[in-house]
């Protein structure tokens, strides 16, 4: 049995939105992907790329994939990594590769002098919390988090 993980790489935009659709898909959030592989590939791999991919392979085929980018924090005066989103298929589940996604990240961070690594998880998903937590992650449950979008967002810009 054996583990790869790598960078996203041009044309795997498909993969990484399959992988998405299936988390949306088991998060009962399907009805909120409007992201085509089209998106994907500018925002991986165009001009101003906003995010990156580590994907994960399981003897050879794909097994997940973690999607990430650099945010900042104004108080370590830094950039951290933020981990948009995880997943792994769930007959693959146990293997250590959620795990393994996450180690890279956390290598990235230490290898480049990032302090933190971060993410957001929903409250209802205890088999993710109890691995998160398992691993030294800890709940940030002071903070709320706010989304302004859609006409909201509109009104605001004008």
């Amino acid at each position: 049995m054996t583990l790869e993980i790598r960078p996203a790489r041009p044309g795997e935009e498909g993969l990484v939105h399959g992988f998405i659709v299936k988390l949306a898909d088991y998060e009962k959030l399907l009805h909120e992907v409007t992201a085509s592989a089209a998106d994907l590939r500018e925002g991986l791999f165009g001009a101003q790329p906003r995010c990156h991919c580590d994907l994960a392979f399981w003897n050879g085929e794909p097994a997940g994939f973690a999607l990430w980018f650099y945010n900042f924090s104004t108080f370590a005066g830094k950039a951290g990594i933020y981990l948009e989103d995880l997943f792994v298929e769930p007959d693959l589940r146990g293997r250590g590769i959620g795990k393994a996604l996450l180690k890279t990240l956390a290598r990235r961070c230490v290898d480049e002098g990032l302090p933190r690594l971060q993410w957001w998880v929903l409250d209802w998903n205890e088999p993710s919390i109890a691995v998160y937590t398992s691993l030294g992650a800890k709940p940030m449950d002071e903070w709320t988090v706010f989304r302004v979008a859609g006409p909201e967002l509109e009104a605001l810009a004008s």
